[in-house]
Parts: structure tokens; sequence; C-alpha cells
């Protein structure tokens, strides 16, 4: 039996995208729902939209106290002659046509799965028994960004992303930056952990710039002095150690090749010898004293330890990559435990390897990798702070990633310290809760037009609500993200006063096992 539409009002208004609507003097007022869909015919064709901006004007003169009731409605797309439902609109409806709320079966037509690789990610605001898809290709392929406030279930959100593609795609490949180690026990079954205790990046991955942030003074007189020896005594430990193994002809101060510390140390020791002026070795003399400290910093072990220097590029990349995937298609790089002093450092170089390693890769062979960035404002921020060249290389990757298979997914909370260049690279948004002004203005501005309307509903949206816009789903949709199972969820660290408040902490046997870990520096 075909459902009956009813009429809620007339079109008053085309403009563009927006079409103006009075709503009938007879009907009632709860008929008319924001963000409701609705549809309106047009000449062979039905043109759907969602209703926005719900209003009263009054009318020409307010001494009659007569008014009208007015509400817009943002145009998604259209049926011509009762075929499929596509995004956009070629036919307008004229002044007058009928207004009239959208069916179910209207519903599951515009929300229709679409006949391309999805996975679902939810359902539909306004029929809880209607599933919403993310187009896989292009959710991965063009990049995206999870959005929302604390508290507004965005970890989760992408803990149920994630684990739903891995679902669809046991073989695949992501990498997630995870500086909290909030993620681990949610992704455990499908994940390869690389905690500090088994991260091990040697130092010569570094590029040059990277080498400069570690080991030359970040400000003085000095600097420049610093950096000039630097990088003379690199490129003759990096060709030192080459000529052991081969030609040193392609080798520069950025070849990812080994060296030893010790042989660049007497490097820069073979330099000093042979200045004539005393007073012209400080800069020597301090990066001698940075790289003795960074080799005695257990902190730093990681990346500084060891007398044994060896290529082992390709077991890095292997694990990293997780090339074979070995039932873990992803890897959580745990950075809570990394010194603050070198975590953009850290983060840089393994941005850097991953994009430089597709860049480079013309046999075909390469996989398409993911990589998922939580607190991404701290890595690319909108202004000058942070690393610099953290930020210079997830700037490539947004702009050039999908040409080489390396794709991003940016996680925060906050949009409005995000760089909105490489914002605007993410071709699919999902946006949770978001109460404060500035990152809904920000948001906005990083939004295709066609979904503007629905960030009106941001302050409002309840927990695991979100709108989704942009090319990873076939229309803007105000969607209930899929629960999460427990076992799955991210632990969010937020300790509970109400329950630990109520009993006495009698045992304080907890605060010298912190100290022994504090001390030793393990976690």
């Amino acid at each position: 039996m075909e459902e009956t539409a009813g009429r809620i009002g007339r079109v008053v208004a085309v403009s563009g995208a927006i079409i103006s609507a009075v709503v009938d003097e007879d009907q009632d007022s709860a008929a008319v729902q924001f963000g409701a869909l609705v549809k309106v015919p047009a000449a062979g064709a039905e043109v759907y939209g969602l209703i926005d901006n719900l209003r009263t004007e009054m009318l020409t003169d307010p001494g009659t106290g007569r008014e009208r009731r007015m509400f817009d409605i943002e145009l998604l797309g259209e049926t011509v002659d009762d075929s499929k439902f596509e995004r956009g609109v070629s036919v307008y409806p004229p002044l007058d046509a009928p207004v009239t709320v959208a069916t179910a079966s209207d519903l599951a037509r515009v929300y229709a799965r679409p006949g391309v690789d999805t996975i679902r990610v939810g359902t539909i605001h306004q029929d809880r028994s209607l599933p919403a898809y993310a187009i896989t290709d292009k959710l991965l392929g063009h990049h995206f960004a999870i959005l929302g406030t604390t508290g507004s279930g965005k970890s989760c959100a992408a803990a149920l992303i994630l684990r739903t593609i891995l679902t669809e795609h046991p073989y695949g490949h992501i990498i997630f930056l995870d500086p909290h180690n909030e993620y681990a026990h949610c992704f455990g079954d499908v994940a390869e952990l690389i905690t500090l205790t088994s991260l091990r990046l040697p130092y010569w991955l570094l590029n040059f710039e990277e080498s400069v942030a570690v080991l030359v003074s970040r400000e003085g007189l000095y600097r420049d002095s610093e950096i000039a020896i630097l990088k003379s005594a690199m490129l003759e430990a990096k060709r030192a150690y080459a000529e052991k193994h081969g030609t040193t002809e392609h080798i520069t101060v950025d070849t990812p090749v080994p060296y030893h510390l010790g042989t660049l140390a007497r490097c820069i020791e073979g330099q000093m010898t042979k200045l004539d002026r005393p007073d012209i070795t400080i800069p020597y003399l301090r990066l001698q004293a940075r790289i003795q400290a960074l080799k005695d910093d257990t902190r730093f072990s990681f990346m500084f330890s060891g007398l044994d220097v060896w290529d082992n590029m390709k077991d890095i990349l292997s694990r990293l990559l997780r090339v074979p995937v070995g039932g873990k298609p992803m890897t959580i790089v745990d950075l809570s435990g990394v010194p603050s002093e070198i975590i953009d450092v850290v983060v840089s170089m393994l941005c850097r390897t991953v994009f430089d390693f597709a860049l480079w890769n013309t046999g075909g062979k390469a996989v398409p990798v993911l990589l998922a960035c939580e607190e991404a404002h701290r890595y690319v921020a909108a202004d000058d702070s942070g690393f610099g060249p953290t930020k210079k290389v997830m700037s490539r990757i947004a702009k050039e990633g999908r040409k080489y298979g390396v794709s991003l997914c940016l996680i925060t909370q906050r949009p409005s310290e995000l760089s909105l260049g490489i914002l605007s690279q993410c071709n699919t948004l999902f946006v949770l809760r978001m109460s404060n002004g500035p990152d809904q203005e920000f948001v906005r501005n990083a939004v295709p037009e066609s979904g503007l309307g629905l960030m009106n509903a941001l302050p409002a949206l309840r927990m695991q609500e979100a709108v989704v816009v942009g090319e990873g789903v076939t229309v803007p949709m105000r969607i209930r993200f899929d629960n999460l199972d427990p076992e799955h969820q991210p632990r969010s660290g937020v300790a509970s006063f109400s329950e630990s408040w109520r009993d006495p902490d009698d045992d304080s046997q907890f605060i010298a096992e912190t100290i022994e870990r504090w001390r030793h520096q393990t976690v």
C-alpha cells in the first residue's frame, strides 16, 4: 500500500540551493520539524531537501497582529521520472509548489545504500531503522576527519569507523598515532601495538631537518654555526658507512642510510681540530655534548641506544606498514611514553617515512595506507606553533597523498586550532557535538555549501550523533553511530571522582610503585 505524504506548505521563494516556504494556515506547527526530509514536485522530477531555519514573519502591518510561519529547505537532490535518487538539482520547483513530508519509502530512496563498496557507520536520524553508509573508497581515498568536543563520543566514533573498515577489509593497512594510550584496548585483537619499550626508530632515519631539531640548540648566537657543522659531519658520517657497503655517489644529508653516532662525533672533532682559534670551538662542543647527552639519557634509548648499527629499515617498514598483515592490519604507535621534547620529531619521522616509501615505490606493489592521527591539532596547528617539519609532511600528504596511496584520518576536539588548509583537504567530515563558537565557525568554513544547514544542529547533537558531509556519503546526513561493544571502546582516561572519593585511600603502596616507574621511565 502506497504511503500518503502530508502537505505542510508551499514554495514562496527559490534561490540557488535554498527554497523558502510558508506553512499552510490550517497546518499544525508540530508537523514542521527542523531537519526533516521533505520533497517538492518539479517538472518531471521530485526535489528533496532538509528543513532549516524555522521562523515567524509579521505581515505588512504589524498592528494587525497577522503573521506567517516560514521555513527554508536546503536542497539535497532529486529523482527524475521516478528514477533513483541523485545528488544535485537540475530542475527547480516553481512558486506555489506544494511541500510534503517525505514518507518512509522516500527516506529509503534518498539514503539507500550506494551500489559500490560501503561500510555501515550508524543509522539515519529521521528513521532509526534505516542504516547509514559511508562509501569506502571515497572515504579512504580522499582523507576524512572526525571532529567533536570532549565527551561527544569522538573517540568511540573513531574506533567504530576504523574497526568497521577492518572488519570488511581484513588485509587493510592502518597506522594509528595514539598520544594517550587510549586505543590499544579497543583494537587489541587486530592491532600490532608499538610502545616505548618496543619502539625502535634508529636516529639515522631522521632527515636533516629533524636531526637539527634534536641535536642543535633551538636559539642563540651559535645555532647557524651548529647547523652548518652538523650538515657537513652527517654527510661525512653517512658516506663513511655507505663506502663500506657500496657506492657513495647517491648519498645526501637526507638519504636514509645508517651511520654511527661515534663516527658523527669524530667528524665533528675532526673539523674542530682544524680550527686555529680556540674561541670559535663553542658550537662544536655544544654538538658533541648534545650527542653524548642523548646517548646517556635512557628516555631516548628507543632512538639512540646501542653501539651496533645495521640496516634494518626493511624490518621497520614491514612492521609499521603491516606487510605481511599477519592477522593484524593495524599498527598502533603508543606515543604516551615518548619524551615531550622529541614527540613531534617522532611523529614527523613516522609520517614522512610512510609517505617517502609510497613516493619512491615505482613497481606498483605498494599497498594503500591510512594514517590516523589522534589529537591532530598538536601536529598541524592553525598558527606557527608546533614542529614545522610535521606540519609540512602532513600538508604534503593532504595535498598529494592520494596519488601515492597514503590517506589521512584526522581526529581532534579542537578543530579551530587545526590548519584550515589541511582540514579542507579532508573530503569527508564526521562532526559530533560542538558547542564552542569558534570551533563551529571554523568547521562551517571547511564544510561544502550543501551541508551548511545541518551545521546549525551541532550544539544540540546528542551523544553518539554526528553530522556527516562530503564525498564519503551520498548526501549530507545526520546520523547516530552504531553501538560499540564495551570491550572495543577506547579508554578515555577520565578519573571518576564520585566513585574514588567515596572510599578511603589507606594503601599508599601505589605511590612508591609510581615513583619507581617514574624514575626508571617504565610504563
